[in-house]
């Protein structure tokens, strides 16, 4: 298994992951759980503290790495390269205090492993740093299998003799004859439990399938499979981490009664009462029959597993069904953990779908995109003053959508208001058409303006198939879904039938809802006026566009020369007071492209919550950018908890404030919460992130802090107002942080948040 998760993290860089390091982190870290598990299993105390010592190393390592996102890379390189150089130091020091040859070979070869493991990371620069990170990864794996493979370790049928030798009974026979009873009785008893932890998953199965209500597939069982798979995975982490050691707890200050009571059970038995006798022969053999357990778990990982089933998968089933109650954001909900495995799948294959839908869009035009290919046209935009309203990251479902209903029916129902976007994410977890009803068509009831969208990466989970059949005319929806099904060499449960219902599904549910969809050809999408123009761009999962939305991208900006023009993008340039375009070259390519051709005004979903950064680049006028991705998912508290005290921008924003966020969090933390909020407030969480940590704050519950936009342009005043809303009508000074330079100077706390940015190239 180890030397399999080595094999993995050496292929990492040719997978096209968003975060390379972060996924070899990883992989680090379930090696260094199960060597620290392997660790118990060492037949000396020497092997066993140093397969410890060097499993909290990695552990570390693995930490650092999983972190990677939220560090710069030379922070990173230092990080790395300091602990594989103390495990240098720590075998180099090994060398010189062993006596045996062998063992002074393999401390001497991984020193110089670790060494030549730091010298790759300080000297390896731009991608050979991701390669360089691989390797190192892969390496320390490989030395976990090498040393789990050549160890020394205990067996279970040395268990029982173990225990009797701690207990100074092994030359006892009535102890040895109890211990065999005990052996046979759970080699009887083993086919039962196993009948039995089956019969659990398969009901576990049975359950998530129903209540996930997925397609009745061979891909539609991934989804309930992989969260039966996290449902064992916590059975088993609960009886290690949880039931064991509360066990053990317990156990060893009643050693001496177990003592005392075997002295009085082996000595003489006259004058003795036959009930105390039986009572007392029950107690010692279910305290010998738990000890003998416990001993196996250590001296094997079958043993540990069938043991972490048979008693956590009841708690495990418990957790998976109120987790809702308990205030978890659906991080930690295993029937979401699927959309991880399908990150994996369209993180690789994003732009290639992309591009053959766009190739197969365009055949019938000759293959080459004309200036109204991609471009939509809502009613009363060519000249004169309008608005439209953004809104991003919407589609969960629940209250935290809900509660903006209200405000965004008002809103874009006015007058003013032509249409309304979506900026990311529609549709949580993975984009799938069954969610659709529940997370888009029932929230925007009543919404009576044209909606477009641009896909976030939740809704490529699918291969973008419910978004398509939503947001796209008929015809671009059918040769979309058919150019991926022929880009996948047709290795998909998609049939014809099937393409045929997810269009005529969403167009039955046009009909019943009354939101008006269905307009685009492509997940991208321009609107182009008179002196204002709005390009959407589809970033898909890793950041990334194709060739195809690149060209397309290059002729729609030269379309806007000369007006304002504002970006929606699939991921935000600043998120969290953070430059995070920086590392990133194509991201970092994309966001040049757009401020060279003049555009002042980018907008993204992605991260949520609602953010303002100004950036000034020398004598080009300043660009506006916005985080707008707080329409109805779990909010990101990580950004106003952990807000940076240096912002790469010149001026910024955020909405909600730490305040607000804190009051929340305080007024619905059970007592049991408590150390994790200490936690991350103390220590900003670390080793993870706070935004990481604040999921499990994510109270669906009243104070909201749920947002959108409207953007109100103004050619009559020569300007663009971008004007935020919150659950409860337009936001406030007092609502927001901000630093000094954005707020209006002499400003009320309640007076209303507005951006104002000129129409003019020479602002």
């Amino acid at each position: 298994m180890t030397l399999g998760l080595a094999l993995l993290a050496l292929a990492t860089p040719f997978g096209g992951a968003e975060f390379p390091a972060a996924r070899i982190g990883w992989l680090l870290l379930i090696a260094a759980g199960i060597e620290g598990l392997h660790a118990l299993r060492r037949s000396t105390i020497k092997a066993r503290r140093q397969a410890t010592v060097s499993a909290l190393i990695s552990m570390v390592i693995a930490l650092s790495l999983i972190n990677a996102p939220l560090l710069a890379a030379p922070a990173l390189r230092i990080v790395v390269a300091c602990w594989f150089a103390i495990d240098a130091v720590r075998h180099a020091l090994d060398v010189a205090r062993s006596r045996i040859q062998k063992e002074r070979a393999f401390d001497a070869l991984a020193a110089v492993s670790n060494t030549a493991v730091v010298l790759l990371i300080l000297l390896a620069q731009g991608s050979l740093l991701t390669w360089g990170v691989a390797m190192a990864g892969a390496l320390r794996i490989f030395g976990i299998a090498w040393n789990i493979a050549v160890a020394s370790v205990h067996t279970t049928a040395e268990a029982d003799d173990a225990v009797l030798s701690e207990l100074g009974l092994a030359d006892q026979p009535a102890a040895l004859a109890m211990a065999e009873e005990i052996a046979l009785a759970e080699r009887t008893r083993a086919p039962i439990d196993r009948i039995w932890t089956r019969a659990f998953v398969v009901t576990l199965f049975a359950i998530h399938m129903g209540r996930m209500d997925t397609d009745r597939t061979l891909l539609g069982m991934i989804s309930p499979a992989v969260a039966v798979a996290g449902d064992m995975l916590l059975a088993v982490l609960i009886t290690i981490f949880v039931i064991n050691p509360a066990y053990l707890l317990w156990r060893g200050p009643t050693r001496w009664i177990e003592r005392r009571l075997w002295h009085w059970k082996l000595g003489s038995e006259e004058q003795r009462n036959p009930w105390l006798d039986r009572a007392v022969q029950a107690w010692l053999r279910w305290r010998l029959t738990m000890a003998i357990r416990m001993r196996e778990l250590r001296y094997s990982v079958p043993a540990t597993l069938n043991l972490g089933l048979q008693r956590g998968l009841p708690i495990a089933a418990v957790i998976a069904a109120t987790v809702p109650v308990w205030g978890m954001s659906w991080y930690f909900d295993t029937e979401n953990w699927a959309a991880g495995v399908w990150n994996s799948w369209a993180e690789s294959r994003t732009d290639v779908w992309r591009a053959a839908m766009v190739r197969a869009v365009l055949a019938p035009e000759g293959g080459v995109a004309g200036p109204s290919s991609f471009a939509v046209s809502p009613q009363q935009t060519g000249s004169g003053d309008f608005s439209f309203v953004v809104i991003g990251d919407t589609g969960e479902g629940d209250a935290s959508q809900h509660v903006l209903r209200d405000q965004l029916l008002t809103v874009t129902n006015s007058p003013d208001v032509r249409f309304v976007v979506l900026s990311s994410d529609v549709v949580y977890p993975s984009g799938a058409m069954r969610d659709y009803e529940a997370k888009f068509w029932l929230p925007f009831k009543g919404v009576t303006r044209p909606v477009y969208a641009i896909p976030g990466n939740h809704d490529w989970y699918d291969a973008l198939e419910g978004f398509d059949a939503t947001f796209l005319q008929a015809d671009a929806a059918r040769a979309s879904i058919h150019a991926r099904i022929e880009s996948d060499l047709r290795v998909t449960s998609t049939t014809e039938g099937r393409i045929e219902y997810l269009i005529q599904e969403a167009a039955r549910l046009r009909r019943e809802y009354g939101v008006p969809t269905g307009f685009q050809r492509a997940p991208f999408f321009e609107v182009q006026t008179d002196r204002f123009a709005l390009i959407a761009v589809d970033t898909g999962v890793l950041r990334k566009i194709d060739d195809e939305q690149e060209r397309w991208l290059d002729d729609a900006l030269r379309r806007s020369a000369g007006k304002t023009t504002m970006a929606i993008v699939g991921h935000p340039f600043f998120a969290g007071g953070h430059d995070v375009a920086v590392g990133d070259a194509e991201f970092t390519k994309l966001k040049e492209r757009l401020l060279r051709h003049g555009v002042t005004i980018v907008m993204a979903g992605d991260t949520h919550d609602l953010e303002y950064y100004m950036e000034r680049g020398g004598s080009l006028p300043p660009v506006h950018h916005f985080v707008n991705g707080g329409g109805g998912a779990y909010l990101s508290f990580g950004t106003a908890l952990s807000w940076p005290a240096q912002v790469p921008a010149d001026g910024w924003a955020h909405y909600p404030n730490r305040q607000s966020v804190a009051e929340k969090i305080e007024a619905h933390s059970p007592l049991w919460k408590r150390p994790a909020w200490w936690w991350t407030t103390r220590f900003d969480a670390w080793p993870f992130s706070a935004e990481w940590m604040s999921a499990m704050f994510d109270y669906n519950v009243a104070p909201f802090f749920q947002s959108f936009v409207e953007v109100k342009v103004e050619s009559s005043a020569n300007r663009v107002r971008v004007v935020p809303y919150g659950v409860h009508g337009r936001l406030t000074w007092a609502d927001v942080a901000t630093s000094t330079s954005v707020r209006p100077a002499d400003t009320p706390d309640d007076g209303f948040v507005e951006w104002v940015i000129p129409m003019s190239r020479s602002n």
